[in-house]
């Protein structure tokens, strides 16, 4: 009995010390980032436009607020948001158009242990990206109007003190569009941008 007892307490200490280092360091982790996209740029032949290459689209710098409410000590989750973004599309190295994309993610992250003051972790989750303001071809190329696919994350924060971090964190998110001419599908496009980006923290 009495070693149950004491095997009783040692969990409840325990537990409590993790909940109040988990209320120390705080639920909630607010970043802004400088996000660097860079795309894959695969794509199909594009049918009945005449080009031997395929659609590319510009690498871009965009801003980004991330907001993550971590459930225990090492699971978190969070959301991924920036202002709609636009982008040039080529055909063949020359101009073909643009168009602008909003694309919020959502991931679950798993936090590991910290090495000193370094603190890394991976994420998984969905992007859904609305795909707006397309002009291609002249007016005659349009783009779906929405993606959803995977996000994948790895990065890792560097604890200045109990509020304030920095952080290196590296994405790959899948971003595919029909291309349509006339209502007919020419091309299949894959965006799929790796996003590395470099920012601030502030825990609370």
């Amino acid at each position: 009995m009495i070693k149950r007892s004491l095997i009783a307490i040692t969990l409840s200490l325990l537990g409590a010390i993790g909940t109040s280092a988990h209320a120390q360091d705080g639920d909630w982790l607010v970043r802004v980032r400088a996000a660097h996209l860079n795309p894959a740029d695969k794509s199909t032949p594009i049918a009945g436009v005449g080009a031997s290459d395929r659609i590319s689209v510009s690498n871009k710098t965009i801003p980004e607020l991330d907001i993550s409410y971590f459930f225990t000590p090492h699971l978190a989750a969070e959301l991924v948001l920036t202002y709609p973004q636009e982008h040039d599309v080529f055909i063949d190295g020359a101009l073909a158009g643009s168009f602008k994309h909003l694309p919020p993610t959502l991931l679950g992250q798993y936090h590991f242990d910290a090495i000193g003051q370094f603190t890394p972790y991976v994420g998984v989750g969905v992007n859904f990206t609305r795909i707006s303001s397309v002009n291609l071809l002249d007016g005659a190329g349009d783009l779906e109007s929405h993606s959803v696919g995977l996000a994948l994350q790895a990065g890792i924060d560097y604890k200045i003190n109990e509020k304030w971090s920095l952080n290196l964190d590296v994405k790959r998110v899948n971003i595919r569009s029909d291309v349509i001419v006339a209502g007919t599908t020419v091309s299949k496009l894959k965006v799929d941008p790796t996003m590395v980006a470099l920012g601030v923290g502030y825990r609370f």
